[in-house]
Formats: C-alpha cells, structure tokens, sequence
C-alpha cells in the first residue's frame, strides 16, 4: 500500500520549492525516480529552474513531463501535470491543489505543507482524504531546518 509523508515547513516559511529540491534532491542520491505532479506551467518552470540552480557544483537530472515517455537515460526527475510513465511511480511528489487520481500506484506520496494558511487547509484536506482511504501516514516536522 502506498506511504504518504507530510513535510510540515515553520508557519514563517510560505515557499515549498527549497523543501522540494531537497526531496528531489535526497531521492535522486537514492537512486529512486521521482515524479514531480504540479498544478501549472509556472510552477513547473520555477521547479526545473530550482532544479538546475539548487547548489554549486550539483545536478539533478530532471526534465519536465510531455506526455511522452523520456528517452533514456531517465532523468531522476520528472516534472509534470499529467499521470508519469511507469518508471516513476516510485516516488511522487504532489505539489498540486489535488490529490492525484493515479497516487494509489506510487509506493509514496510526499505532500508539503507550507506555512501560510491557503496551503495548510490544502494539507488538511489531503490528510483527511488519505486517512479515510486508510493509507499510512507520517508526518514530518521540518522546523528550521528542512530535509535531512
């Protein structure tokens, strides 16, 4: 059954994208490839420029999602709107509004939880959803942090 983990950011941190990149990040030195669900085009280009841009000396292979499987060698991330291949449902990163109707197939779903309110009822709804389907959850206090 599919693991759900909640990354609660401090209520002064309103930005999910450097938790982001430290999740793609932490994944890609894993070896697991990771999906990366977001609602629109903008968010999808400030996630791949993070991407390239997340520290000197450091790549993350990443390409963004044209509903066209990516020719290989895979990159550890893909960026999308739309259910990814096969190959990356190891990871999904959900940094959409909606729980994605395909994130039963994954083996986790990570979710982000930023500190600004908007984005807090979003988590809460998406709690509750996997909760009441019965999925196991795990909740991650970042505080100052961040991802380790």
């Amino acid at each position: 059954m599919t693991r759900v983990d909640f990354y609660v950011l401090p209520e002064t941190v309103t930005d999910p994208l450097p938790t982001a990149v430290r999740l793609c990040d932490k994944a890609a030195a894993a070896g697991l490839f990771l999906y990366a669900q977001v609602p629109d085009t903008a968010l999808a280009q400030a996630l791949d420029t993070a991407l390239w841009s997340q520290r000197q000396g450091s790549f993350i292979s990443h390409e963004r999602h044209r509903h066209e499987s990516p020719a290989p060698p895979l990159p550890m991330v893909l960026i999308g709107s739309g259910e990814p291949p096969e190959a990356y449902l190891q990871l999904l990163l959900n940094l959409d509004q909606a729980v994605p109707g395909y994130f039963s197939r994954c083996e986790r779903v990570l979710e982000i939880v930023a500190g600004d309110a908007a984005a807090r009822k979003t988590a809460r709804t998406h709690f509750k959803f996997y909760r009441d389907r019965g999925y196991s959850l795990t909740t991650h206090n970042l505080g100052t942090t961040g991802v380790s």
